[in-house]
């Protein structure tokens, strides 16, 4: 109780304020107004807003405002960190200076390559950057079905042993087919969460009617997956606080947004916003949370609602209202400095009760931690050679009927089947350029199996040489798609030599790589270095005829089964309608 004391007495003025922010306008979002106030922070929260001037001491520090308007923190209100191939200090140096100082992630990457002490690294590791993260406890890992192939399962037993962690705020991306199937772990975490009495979080897209009734009757209470507005607007109706998606490769801002400025929905205090999956090069281009404010204002949205829509909407949904989302007694002092609020560029941040942010820079560096053998050592997998990836024919004959996993430049996640007539040679099944079809293979890297199934994909426009990735939502095995063995076995065999990345491969040599040794699936490069690597890989694989607008990404998400309709897993190809593996040589019609 001491720590609440010693903040009962800041707030009555008895100890002084060690930062006050002078002579801004406050955005106030709790009260939907804007007018001229201080605030008063004692160590790392808000004390006092308004006049202050009896918080003053001799050590007070004075952040000066004048010109500038006072916003809250932005929170993101559901994002995958992992995803960005940033570690949580490389990803706070990249969003902390455009105003995002909250994040809420499942941390579900680092769950399935180091289980629940790589999450509490991870945790343990935001403690010393400007960022927060606040943790939803997976419904469940991985969220594949069938389930897949992973380092650690996280289950009903985590979820006992970890509601208690400081930063849980719920259960996290409660997958509908889980609900849908009354898978029994899952329906426990949910029972166990009403004990704990914590929020049911949802990943329910396109769940229209009878299915969306079904799935609320397990008390989710909000979702971040609607793909057009009606669906959002149905959510909305039947109670769930709904979150909008602007990632890097899923754009529904603009079609959500459709139900307050088309629609007529008013009841703004509902919605609020989420990246999901960002890169370095997209935050760097276009922004975080910051850039899905100035789009909202653009589409006619009153600045204000917009910010709400950053801050208090998406606190208010994670029931974490009484710790951020507005500036005001009692909360983190996370304080944006603002010169014009339709045009939403962000000067300083105070994060944490300290200046951390200026012209969008960090004022101090930020060095990350050291890296436990559990995150730095995840790769239990022998190499693997060019006979492992190739496709038997099941028949003699010249030529088979397959069915390949078919990507489009505009729905990434949205995998279609395409039948095609491949060549046989030697009695195995080739891959044909001249139709756009390429192998398709995941290996298994935990030691678990030896598996390692080859398919073929649609898409990819590749003419010669393979992609490989380690980071690859659900289960981060590797994903590999490719023309030719040879190249498909070198790519995937670097991967596993550096302890995980991302590689592109030809003509017998690796082109282009990013490590990804943490985990496999993140590294502690800066920002500016890994968009510059992730666009030098994406060159690459467009040298090699690729014309997808994001090639890494819609390779590493071919294992996400939660979307229709086909996906590929260690266990092979998955009919994510019907959840079952299927043969791609005797699915085809």
């Amino acid at each position: 109780m001491s720590d609440i004391r010693e903040f009962i007495r800041a707030g009555r003025a008895e100890h002084k304020a060690t930062l006050i922010v002078s002579g801004g306008t406050l955005v106030n979002v709790a009260s939907a107004e804007i007018y001229p106030a201080d605030v008063a922070v004692y160590k790392d929260r808000i004390v006092a807003v308004g006049d202050v001037s009896e918080y003053r001491g001799p050590d007070t520090e004075i952040v000066d405002a004048t010109g500038y308007y006072l916003c809250p923190g932005l929170i993101d209100g559901h994002l995958h960190v992992e995803c960005s191939k940033m570690s949580v200090t490389s990803f706070a140096k990249a969003v902390v200076p455009l105003g995002t100082t909250s994040i809420v992630s499942g941390l579900d990457q680092i769950l399935v390559t180091s289980g629940l002490v790589g999450a509490r690294e991870f945790l343990d590791e935001a403690k010393g950057t400007p960022l927060k993260i606040f943790w939803g406890a997976p419904c469940k890992t991985p969220y594949t079905l069938p389930r897949s192939n992973v380092g650690y399962y996280f289950g009903p037993d985590d979820h006992v042993a970890t509601h208690s962690w400081p930063e849980c705020v719920g259960i996290w991306e409660t997958v509908r087919e889980f609900v849908d199937t009354m898978d029994d772990h899952v329906l426990q975490a949910i029972e166990i969460a009403e004990k704990s009495r914590l929020p049911i979080l949802g990943c329910s897209p396109m769940c229209r009617g009878s299915r969306l009734n079904s799935y609320l009757q397990a008390g989710v209470r909000s979702d971040h997956e609607s793909y057009t507005a009606d669906e959002m607007l149905e959510k909305l109706r039947k109670g769930m606080h709904v979150v909008i998606r602007e990632s890097s490769i899923s754009h529904f801002l603009t079609e959500n947004l459709r139900i307050v400025t088309e629609m007529g929905i008013k009841a703004t205090g509902r919605i609020s916003f989420c990246t999901d999956d960002v890169v370095a090069s997209d935050i760097l281009s276009r922004g975080h949370l910051d850039n899905m404010i100035r789009m909202a204002v653009k589409m006619g949205i009153a600045p204000l609602t917009a910010i709400q829509m950053a801050t208090i909407n998406g606190a208010e949904a994670l029931r974490i209202g009484q710790k951020v989302g507005s500036i005001s007694p009692g909360l983190a002092a996370d304080i944006l400095l603002v010169k014009d609020l339709q045009d939403f560029r962000v000067s300083a941040v105070v994060a944490k009760g300290r200046l951390a942010a200026r012209d969008g820079k960090l004022v101090e560096e930020l060095a990350p931690p050291a890296r436990s053998v559990v995150v730095s050592d995840t790769f239990k997998v022998a190499p693997v050679s060019r006979e492992d990836l190739t496709v038997r024919a099941p028949r003699k004959g010249d030529t088979v009927r397959a069915l390949a996993i078919a990507v489009t430049p505009d729905q990434i996640f949205v995998r279609k089947q395409r039948d095609v007539v491949l060549p046989v040679r030697d009695g195995l099944v080739q891959a044909d350029q001249s139709q756009d079809v390429q192998y398709l293979t995941v290996v298994e890297r935990y030691g678990r199996t030896s598996n390692r199934p080859v398919a073929f994909a649609s898409g990819f426009g590749l003419r010669s040489g393979a992609l490989a990735t380690s980071t690859a939502p659900d289960d981060n095995n590797i994903v590999c798609v490719g023309t030719n063995p040879d190249d498909m076995a070198l790519a995937i065999n670097h991967i596993i030599a550096n302890n995980g990345g991302q590689a592109v491969a030809d003509g017998g040599r690796i082109v282009s790589f990013l490590p990804l040794p943490i985990g496999g699936i993140v590294s502690d490069i800066e920002p500016q270095e890994m968009a510059r690597k992730e666009q030098e890989l994406d060159e690459a694989a467009r040298a090699l005829g690729c014309t997808l607008p994001w090639p890494f990404m819609y390779m590493f998400v071919l294992q996400i089964t939660a979307i229709p309709d086909f996906a590929i897993t260690d266990l092979g190809v998955i009919d994510c309608v019907n959840l079952k593996v299927v043969d791609p040589l005797e699915a085809a019609s």
